[in-house]
């Protein structure tokens, strides 16, 4: 069933013709009483805050890296088989207008975690340990992290697969609320190394077992937990490049390495859920699966254009599904525009955790969606396509402007060469044109005027590119107080005494690291 209730722009549905006004009321009536019938009600949340009404539900959130809009099967792939992820999609809810916060690793990744826009948490960077103007980078130890919220309910957290939010002392997953790390601290072509909490257990991960030796700490860590409420963050390297297949799954699909990567992922969510099922947790355990960023090739993307590291729709635009079968008893399509940051105010609400009052959230929570009821959002409600400091687009409702930029401006990774230097803003229409083809600002002048000054206000509150806002929270830094610089190319603004300050450091923690190896 495909149910538009809640809060959102009906037109954001691409695959029907927008409707009118006095139809799409009745049709939201009439799709909220189904959705009534296949979803369970759910207690809200009381002045209190009191959890959702019964035991406090165990939470996976299987994060995957690069996957696109339509790399798996209920997306519409189709060189791949992924039966695993298909069936939590049809038993769950499956959402087509689901955004990440970013085109790439490290900010989508604290968006998740944080419930706030990348630039307001100061992560906003894709964080390289071999880069002088990164290693000493990080998410800020003050930032409250998904497992330091569950934590207060009790739960034991525990994190599985590629962290990328830092990799010195001060930023790693044990110090951010997790008590258990199995994993990789950053992309492998950064860094190859594995570990076992602070145990280094492969100084050159292998990938063809990767699949298998993170499946096997899944498992054994639902096996482990059962009779307590526990929180698993499971993000998967894969499909990031270098990949390889393990041996079994060699030529399984008809799209090379990268598809019999896919199918090998897909085996090790099958392999998680059966666990759940055998352990008999399975119905009160919440499996959230998404991707952090696009693809990095458009095929991937469709219907979308664009791919990883841009602002266009490929770039953010990926599948997200909520699997719980206490609550959601049958499946259901959700065209509700939601986000990244809102992960943080969802979880919240379901275990009764209030959202700490001393900073800014970027989300709503999705439970209403799953009572039948409207989000805590306007149907117009902006949101914001950053790359790294620079805000490229900004969307609200159909309409989706790109903004005028100057080639200074854009990371080093930003591959949208159509739009660098761009002098004046592209306006599309998304619900009539999601490729992002026709240019209609011209037709369309209010709407451009309208969507600069949102632009004006969030560049004012979340910052551009050398300038911070006045919302930003601080970049985790080793040495706090020191200016931030997201390139290499800028680094000559940071002081020569500074500089120097930050390699002798570097050689202190890093003996082994050699001049002339940054990039």
């Amino acid at each position: 069933m495909r149910f538009e209730g809640g809060n959102f722009s009906s037109s954001t549905n691409l695959d029907v013709l927008a409707a009118r006004k006095s139809q799409l009321l009745m049709g939201i009536r009439s799709l909220h009483f189904a959705l009534a019938l296949i979803v369970s009600l759910m207690t809200a949340s009381r002045a209190d805050d009191k959890a959702i009404e019964g035991s406090l539900p165990n939470v996976i959130f299987v994060l995957t890296d690069d996957l696109g809009y339509s790399d798996i099967g209920c997306y519409g792939a189709t060189k791949v088989s992924t039966p695993h992820i298909d069936q939590m999609a049809a038993e769950g809810i499956r959402f087509t207008e689901f955004h990440t916060a970013a085109s790439i690793c490290s900010p989508s990744r604290a968006a998740f975690l944080t419930g706030a826009y990348p630039q307001r948490a100061g992560l906003y960077m894709g964080i390289n340990p071999i880069r002088t103007a990164h290693w000493f980078l990080g998410l800020h130890p003050d930032e409250i992290t998904l497992a330091e919220l569950l934590k207060q309910q009790g739960y034991a957290t525990h994190m599985v697969g590629k962290w990328h939010l830092g990799t010195e002392p001060e930023f790693l997953p044990q110090r951010q609320g997790f008590d258990s790390y199995y994993g990789m601290p950053c992309n492998f072509s950064h860094s190859p190394k594995f570990f076992d909490g602070d145990d280094e257990v492969f100084a050159k991960a292998p990938l063809n077992r990767l699949t298998e030796l993170y499946t096997e700490r899944v498992t054994r860590i639902i096996r482990e937990n059962v009779g307590e409420p526990f929180f698993l963050y499971y993000a998967h390297n894969y499909p990031h490049t270098p990949y390889r297949a393990g041996e079994n799954f060699r030529g399984s699909s008809q799209d090379g390495v990268r598809g019999d990567v896919m199918q090998e992922l897909d085996w090790g969510v099958g392999e998680m859920m059966k666990a759940l099922k055998q352990v008999g947790i399975e119905d009160n355990t919440i499996v959230i699966f998404a991707s952090d960023n696009g693809p990095t090739k458009n095929t991937y993307a469709q219907p979308y254009r664009g791919t990883k590291y841009v602002t266009f729709e490929g770039g953010h635009r990926v599948p997200f599904i909520i699997h719980w079968p206490d609550r959601i008893r049958n499946g259901a399509v959700s065209n509700v525009s939601a986000n990244a940051m809102d992960l943080f105010p969802t979880l919240s609400q379901i275990i009764g955790v209030k959202l700490p009052n001393d900073r800014v959230y970027d989300g709503v929570s999705l439970v209403p969606l799953l009572e039948g009821k409207f989000l805590d959002r306007k149907s117009d409600a902006p949101f914001y396509y950053y790359n790294c400091e620079n805000l490229q687009a900004v969307r609200r409702g159909d309409w989706k402007l790109h903004l005028p930029r100057e080639k200074k401006q854009l990371p080093f990774w930003d591959k949208n060469k159509a739009f660098a230097g761009l002098k004046q803003p592209v306006l599309y229409n998304l619900r009539t044109d999601r490729a992002e083809k026709s240019d209609v600002a011209s037709a369309n002048p209010k709407i451009v005027k309208q969507m600069l000054k949102l632009a004006a206000s969030a560049r004012d509150d979340l910052g551009e590119f050398m300038q911070r806002g006045r919302g930003q929270r601080p970049t985790g830094s080793i040495f706090p107080g020191v200016p931030v610089i997201s390139h290499e190319k800028d680094w000559g603004a940071i002081p020569m005494t500074t500089a120097q300050a930050f390699e002798i450091e570097r050689k202190t923690r890093h003996p082994d690291w050699k001049d002339g190896e940054a990039k």
